[in-house]
């Protein structure tokens, strides 16, 4: 098994005479590079921009799913390991608020023997660290178990699936507030808010604490707004609902709040009729991302499929992909650094012959879990779950060179 991104002489020059076959093929027809522009570039910015021939961008729902305030990051397009901040997916329920960070506070009461209301000052003065870490919504990929949560999502991109982003966050351990309050032992869960217009609750146990982040900055400057400016909640692992934006309060008790958010929805209604609540954990869940659907290939060649995997509980330590619809699998070689709860970019090459190819990947990640079919997550699950959809995604490349949702 590989468990890092190492080329062999073997590999390297396989995949180099599959590639130099494809370039002198097409090496007597190709254009002569066009000369560089003769006037003077544009001068320095005070805030840099992409280029106007990059034109990557979040997919916004339509029709009466896009009140409902999502888009979805553009993963067919990404490359490493880390989203922009500008293409990290949304999921808000009352819009964006607009929030002066020197009005902003923090409260944390409840089962604490010091109430404390803190500024972002004084957020700010205190010790810090940076994590990457992935963030997801347990809708994501809802669509597929085919309950008809996302009807308005088209479902064959690889951006269908992109209700999950990855950054580095900075800010606060929890554990660290927690401690000028002083946490009773009494108390057991934490209840988290937002000061978004339907003020956004979740209960957490207070075990998870101790890994919490109360984050102002994601990759190096401070939080957009639709990632909680000034101030928002990061929960590694745990679905995204849970990580509280534009965090406002944090009451601990000695039971979970039941609030709306928790009761009326983000629950997972079993077959028997009973549903599953607090199903925190995000599992072990790859998708490849080139080739992927809406794409198309330029002819048989080389190629190199590349893909992310993350898992909730850890740190990924395979995947592998298979070209032929799942009877046959292959190890990848997974690109460094690997850290837990954060995306793994994969890779593998493939020559492609021309036919018709069914590609999947599947991940497995430091506690052993493998990622499940679509078909064991339905016979232990029902159809009755829009959350936590975790199953092998695949793509087909048609012998058209196009490549659709399989």
């Amino acid at each position: 098994m590989r468990k890092d991104f190492r080329i062999t002489r073997r590999r390297w020059l396989g995949a180099g005479a599959a590639l130099g076959a494809g370039l002198t093929a097409c090496k007597n027809s190709a254009p002569v590079p066009e000369a560089g522009p003769s006037q003077l570039g544009k001068p320095v910015s005070a805030y840099g921009e992409r280029s106007p021939f990059e034109t990557a961008a979040r997919m916004l729902p339509d029709s009466h799913y896009l009140t409902e305030s999502d888009s979805f990051t553009p993963l067919q397009d990404s490359s490493g390991i880390l989203t922009p901040s500008a293409l990290h997916y949304e999921r808000h329920h009352a819009g964006v608020p607009q929030i002066d960070p020197a009005r902003h506070r923090l409260l944390i009461h409840g089962m604490v023997d010091r109430p404390l209301m803190f500024t972002m000052d004084d957020i700010r003065r205190l010790p810090s660290v940076s994590r990457i870490l992935f963030v997801e919504c347990s809708g994501n990929s809802g669509f597929e178990w085919g309950g008809g949560l996302l009807p308005d999502i088209p479902h064959n991109t690889a951006q269908s699936h992109g209700l999950v982003s990855c950054s580095e966050w900075t800010g606060v351990p929890l554990a660290v507030l927690l401690a000028e309050t002083g946490l009773q032992k009494q108390a057991k869960w934490l209840m988290a808010e937002g000061a978004d217009a339907c003020k956004m609750q979740r209960s957490l146990p207070v075990e998870k604490a101790d890994d919490m982040l109360v984050a102002w900055g994601q990759n190096g400057e401070a939080l957009r707004p639709e990632q909680g400016y000034p101030l928002r909640l990061i929960v590694p692992g745990w679905e995204g609902n849970v990580n509280i934006k534009w965090l406002r309060r944090i009451m601990a008790a000695d039971q979970p709040y039941m609030g709306r958010e928790e009761t009326s929805k983000y629950t997972d209604l079993m077959p028997d009729g009973t549903a599953r609540m607090f199903t925190f954990v995000m599992e072990a869940k790859s998708l490849i991302t080139f080739p992927s659907g809406g794409q198309k290939l330029a002819g048989p060649g080389f190629y190199e499929i590349t893909g992310l995997a993350w898992s909730g509980r850890g740190i990924i330590e395979r995947v592998e992909v298979s070209t032929d619809g799942g009877r046959n699998w292959r190890d990848t070689g997974l690109q460094e650094p690997r850290l837990p709860m954060a995306f793994t970019r994969f890779r593998l090459p493939w020559t492609w012959d021309g036919g018709e190819s069914v590609l999947q990947s599947r991940c497995t990640d430091e506690t052993g879990y493998v990622q499940p079919s679509r078909e064991a997550l339905l016979a232990l699950r029902g159809r009755n779950s829009g959350y936590h959809f975790n199953g092998i995604k695949a793509w087909k490349v048609m012998a058209d060179r196009s490549v659709v949702s399989a």
